[in-house]
């Protein structure tokens, strides 16, 4: 490393002196022409050319040094400067100083952008957030008003409008900065049939069987969005399988299995499952699809240090995998 910067510091010196250095050979050839011509003795103009030429050459080495110095400065304060250029050296150069107060004239503007863009976020997310809470004051009063119908169509369209509500709440939470994650190791059947029971009445509406297999063990994970992530699978097995089966069952090592004899997902969408907005042929046969259920899964999965994994067949069915390899969570302090 310390050889290719030396190397570089070489090769940019000798660029930045090219021009001054032909110049001095044009002056010290000039020079001894003039001699010449004022019949000199070549012996005498040459030797003041070597003499002159040896004390540019000593001039040059302190001025190498003293630019390698600096090079060298320069390079090692790299990265250091991302949130503040009060680090930068004192200008060697009238030059340098105007690049350095340009710099700071760009690094005012681009914090001045950062505070009016974060202000404006955080204003959103604040918006957002209380829309949310307001919104679900009217849902609760409007469960009461249906009493006991808990079947009914009207009852299974507020449950879908308390599912977009909690995406939208999960989807300003995660983009807050602030999750409030609690990770330590949990028992994984009862996250899993509390996300069942969530969805039962969707089941018994759809007349859809569902089976769940062995889910004893545990997983080293956070309970509370874990469990929004398996919902989110759920919806979409509810949403795309008109008929038949959904089947939730565990694989070695620590991966839940959520299966669906649903229309399946084409073959040229699977690579971009997950990506924000993206909904697939399936989605645009919906109308309805906005592409954040998936998104918001992958988002939270990976920072949970857990994987996603989609496979699919067209007209036989899909099988999401979720990948919960237990981390090592280090010595108890």
């Amino acid at each position: 490393m310390k050889k290719n910067l030396m190397r570089q510091c070489v090769l940019d010196y000798a660029r930045s002196k090219a021009k001054l250095a032909l110049l001095l050979v044009f002056f010290a050839v000039l020079t001894m022409v003039i001699f010449r011509l004022y019949h000199v003795r070549w012996d005498a103009a040459v030797y003041a050319a070597v003499l002159c030429g040896c004390i540019g050459l000593v001039a040059a080495a302190f001025d190498f040094v003293a630019f390698c110095k600096r090079h060298v400065m320069l390079h090692a304060m790299d990265g250091c400067v991302s949130y503040s250029i009060d680090e930068l050296p004192v200008a060697a150069t009238p030059v340098e100083a105007d690049y350095q107060r340009l710099l700071r004239e760009l690094f005012e503007s681009r914090s001045r952008l950062l505070a009016e863009t974060e202000e404006a976020r955080r204003y959103m997310s604040d918006y957002y957030a209380m829309w949310v809470h307001q919104i679900k004051v009217p849902i609760a009063a409007m469960h009461l008003l249906m009493g006991d119908e808990k079947n009914s169509p009207l009852a299974l369209e507020l449950f879908k409008i308390e599912q977009y509500v909690e995406m939208a709440l999960s989807y300003v939470r995660l983009n807050a900065g602030s999750t409030d994650y609690v990770i330590k190791e949990y028992e994984l059947e009862p996250v899993v049939k509390q996300a069942v029971r969530k969805y039962a009445p969707l089941f018994i509406a759809r007349k859809l069987s569902l089976d769940i297999g062995e889910l004893g063990g545990t997983v080293i994970t956070d309970e509370k969005w874990l469990q929004f992530v398996i919902e989110q699978i759920l919806s979409n097995s509810l949403k795309y399988t008109k008929k038949g089966m959904i089947s939730i069952y565990l694989e070695e090592p620590k991966t839940l299995v959520i299966e669906d004899t649903g229309i399946g997902i084409a073959p040229e969408d699977i690579s971009r499952i997950g990506e924000k907005g993206f909904t697939g042929y399936n989605g645009r046969l919906d109308k309805k699809s906005t592409g954040l259920g998936l998104y918001l899964c992958r988002e939270i999965l990976g920072r949970l240090l857990h994987r996603l994994e989609i496979s699919s067949q067209v007209g036989v069915g899909t099988k999401v995998k979720i990948h919960m390899k237990n981390r090592d969570m280090g010595p108890a302090e």
